[in-house]
């Protein structure tokens, strides 16, 4: 069998097992809410070198035949779907392979929070050793968007705004 164990981080213990990362999703943590569950995959996942998104997800608004919950997967799953008709993608231009990985978050039953299940743990491809580039991690968070705004609606000019923000992360780097 082959093993592998990584501590890229020392909050988060890695391990995975012949391409099956189920162990560093399976928790039996409660989190308080939904927002929290998706920062929590979303940060392991990183770690890994993966993105999760949103495949489905439904809220029940109180009818009796429809249940609350967030079914969640690798980025790479599914299959490209065209936009354009008359463009033909080759092969290497999609990222999607259809990879199986899906986890599963659902509300508790007496609803004090959410839990987490692994539907399937497993990738069909191999893991970013760096996200570096990737759409994903270039994506700015929401204290940085709040700052953009700021000096955006001081007529800051844009390479003053890249510093700005440049200084800001090396701030709540430190603290």
């Amino acid at each position: 069998m082959n093993h592998s164990l990584n501590m890229e981080d020392s909050s988060i213990f890695i391990l995975e097992i012949n391409g099956d990362y189920t162990v560093n999703f399976t928790t039996q943590e409660v989190f308080s809410t939904h927002d929290d569950l998706l920062e929590w995959v979303r940060g392991v996942a990183f770690q890994l070198g993966f993105v999760i998104v949103i495949i489905k997800s439904d809220t029940a608004n109180g009818q009796p035949d429809r249940k609350t919950y967030v079914l969640l997967g690798c980025e790479r799953g599914g299959k490209y779907r065209k936009y354009k008709s008359d463009i033909q993608p080759s092969i290497t231009e999609t990222r999607k392979c259809e990879c199986p990985f899906k986890l599963r978050g659902k509300p508790i039953s007496s609803g004090d929070g959410w839990v987490l299940k692994v539907i399937s743990g497993c990738h069909n491809h191999d893991l970013s050793k760096t996200l570096v580039g990737h759409p994903y991690a270039g994506r700015l968070k929401s204290d940085e968007q709040s700052l953009l705004i700021g000096v955006t609606k001081s007529q800051v000019k844009p390479a003053n705004i890249l510093l700005t923000l440049k200084e800001n992360n090396e701030i709540m780097s430190q603290q």
